[in-house]
């Protein structure tokens, strides 16, 4: 079986990090799946998927801090240079971080851990409405 539903999640931009962990455990009880797999992907190329400890030294500071060394919003960037805006960082951060995410389910719930959290991270330069596909696959 093979069950596929759209999240909706606003954002602020500038590596704004959203909990989403509610919204796919409740697709998830919705699919009727009792055994196989979800993937939490990210339509876009500005934001991206993972799981982390939803803390707020982690969420505050130190993933954005994280990130803004590994791809500077003040540097340089060729995307800019072609498209004339502003979100060259975003668009390598978000690569860096990838789009998605798989997680196995387990008599109809999500296999995380204690401390895990299932994270949409927005590293556009404004606010935006995200659409998150939630693809369950199982029995």
């Amino acid at each position: 079986m093979v069950k596929t539903e759209k999240i909706k999640v606003k954002t602020k931009g500038n590596c704004d990090i959203v909990n989403i962990t509610e919204q796919v455990i409740s697709v998830v009880a919705q699919s009727g799946i009792g055994e196989g797999t979800v993937t939490v992907f990210n339509v876009g190329s500005t934001a991206g998927i993972t799981t982390t400890e939803y803390e707020p030294g982690l969420v505050n500071y130190d993933i954005r801090a994280a990130f803004e060394k590994i791809a500077p919003r003040e540097a340089r960037y060729e995307h800019e240079e072609t498209w004339h805006d502003d979100n060259g960082h975003s668009h390598v951060q978000a690569a860096v971080l990838g789009p998605s995410l798989s997680v196995p389910v387990v008599d109809g719930r999500l296999t995380l851990g204690t401390w895990q959290q299932i994270i949409l991270v927005d590293f556009d330069t404004r606010p935006r409405t995200r659409t998150v596909i939630c693809q369950m696959i199982g029995e």
